[in-house]
């Protein structure tokens, strides 16, 4: 369980719930992107993700299919100061982020990232996600692949072409230099804590509309 330091900075988070849930429905019928990876052999492949607090974000990947794992972490700072109280002064250039390892025979980062775009989180707030702010709160994408990035990259043109948003996209695309893993008690902890508030208001509606939109790409569908 998070420390109480945790709860309470969470908890007063609340106060900008209404704008988080607001633009969960900015997104609705988002276009595919135009350009995708070809399918390969390889059954594993990762990608980090980072989209606002990483507790929400991992519970979202967490329920897609051909996601084996998501692990919540930090991504584009040190070692040294990969820890929670460290990262949330916003002074450490890492990231709340989340390690998505899937199998690109099953689902493709195309996909992957029409979900992070459409329900993961809102990619046209910049340095902050709803009622989190500071940049480890930052829209970033960090690949592990020449692929990766050229897809990311595309699909943010081709949507900030389309105006698809109220605004343009502000999502960094950066190589991954290293991935920390969270402390264990953030991990599943959406999962493990559906009734605490910040969970109830900021991360469970992500999970409806995940269901909503994309009912063909949760665990268990055919």
């Amino acid at each position: 369980m998070p420390t109480p330091m945790v709860h309470f900075t969470r908890i007063l988070r609340i106060a900008g719930l209404a704008s988080l849930v607001a633009g969960f429905t900015l997104a609705a019928g988002l276009p595919g992107p135009a350009v995708d990876e070809n399918r390969s052999e390889k059954k594993s492949e990762t990608v980090v993700l980072a989209g606002g607090c990483f507790w929400g974000v991992e519970a979202v990947f967490d329920a897609v299919k051909g996601v084996s794992e998501a692990v919540a972490g930090y991504a584009g700072g040190s070692k040294a100061n990969a820890h929670y109280e460290i990262v949330s002064t916003g002074t450490t250039g890492h990231a709340e982020s989340v390690q998505v390892t899937y199998d690109p025979t099953q689902i493709s980062i195309g996909q992957l990232l029409k979900i992070y775009f459409s329900v993961a989180h809102d990619p046209t707030e910049l340095n902050r996600q709803g009622p989190d702010e500071g940049t480890q709160y930052r829209s970033e994408i960090f690949y592990t692949s020449d692929e990766q990035k050229r897809i990311a990259e595309a699909y943010i043109q081709q949507l900030n072409a389309a105006k698809v948003f109220r605004s343009p996209i502000v999502t960094k695309v950066a190589p991954l230099q290293a991935f920390y893993r969270a402390e264990e008690y953030h991990q599943h902890y959406v999962e493990h804590n559906p009734h605490q508030p910040y969970v109830a208001y900021n991360d469970l509606p992500k999970l409806t509309n995940l269901r909503s939109e994309f009912p063909e790409l949760l665990k268990g569908s055919k």
